[in-house]
């Protein structure tokens, strides 16, 4: 039978990921040259060339893709057995870090981490905030438990490191000065703000979030102020500079300003859809689950 080395797969599994040997090393505490050792190892026990020479990089053979398949399987399997001897070992007691995007943190997670204080006080729970892309870091690496993401910034359901879970599809709102023409207008659409100077932020994913849903209202928004935080977006509408789409999740969350009205579109209600995600097989155990059921009961509030 061939030999399997689990921590030669996790750096395979890791090039595959960072997608450079220098990356690799980095992200493994790890000298480049023994990782390409230690690659260079598990090639000669499973018999099969990994790697093969692109310009100065190199790129995983057919070979490295098909076991990089199976060893996924084995680690959703390793996963599954830490979570059920963490259980068996600590009942209700334990550690769960979670990692979450700035709004989700007082919308979802604060929530949820006060039901578990009560319910399960021996349960711990630890918060990062975190953006997309940075908390599928720390989740792949270990750094975190729980991830919490936008679906459209999440890995596909076709990888097989996670397992998502749906939580919410949060409505987009739209936030418009006190004293604004269509501050009372009944049935205000998102098509009606066309004309209007805009608040988003200048790149990621609320920009892309602001401009796919007025292009789908049949419009590209005129860019008149760039803001990532709601604290300034908020503030500059307050003070007449424009509209903004805004989450509901946010407002929830307490951002809220006295000179700012929230106006429900009617239509067609843009939409942001919130997930969790665990690595595959972490979700059977029994602090890890704890967390998500949580998640899901505040987001079903929310919803």
């Amino acid at each position: 039978m061939t030999e399997w080395d689990i921590k030669k797969l996790q750096i395979l599994r890791t090039l595959s990921e960072r997608g450079t040997v220098t990356a690799t090393a980095e992200a493994l505490l790890m000298t480049p040259s023994a990782v390409s050792q230690q690659l260079s190892n598990l090639a000669k026990q499973l018999g099969v060339p990994l790697l093969e020479a692109q310009g100065r990089r190199v790129r995983l053979t057919d070979a490295a893709h098909l076991v990089l398949r199976h060893a996924e399987a084995v680690f959703a399997q390793l996963e599954r057995a830490d979570a059920e001897l963490d259980g068996h070992l600590r009942g209700d007691a334990g550690l769960v870090r979670v990692g979450a995007f700035s709004t989700a943190v007082p919308a979802l997670v604060v929530p949820a981490v006060q039901r578990l204080r009560e319910a399960h006080p021996l349960l711990e729970v630890r918060v990062r905030e975190a953006e997309a892309a940075e908390a599928y870091e720390l989740l792949a690496s270990g750094d975190v438990d729980v991830a919490l993401s936008l679906a459209a910034h999440a890995p596909t359901a076709r990888d097989g490191r996670f397992s998502r879970v749906p939580l919410l599809a949060d409505p987009l709102d739209v936030a418009l000065p006190a004293g604004h023409l269509l501050a009372s207008v009944e049935g205000l659409r998102l098509a009606d703000l066309s004309g209007e100077p805009w608040i988003f932020g200048g790149s990621g994913p609320w920009s892309e979030i602001t401009l796919a849903a007025c292009e789908a209202a049949g419009f590209v928004p005129e860019q008149a102020h760039s803001a990532a935080g709601w604290t300034a977006i908020l503030s500059m509408v307050e003070a007449g500079m424009g509209v903004a789409l805004v989450p509901r999740m946010a407002t929830e969350g307490g951002a809220r300003r006295a000179g700012v009205v929230m106006r429900v579109l009617t239509g067609e209600q843009p939409r942001r859809h919130v997930v969790a995600a665990v690595r595959r097989g972490a979700e059977e155990g029994r602090g890890v689950g704890r967390v998500l059921g949580a998640l899901r009961r505040v987001a079903q509030r929310l919803g």
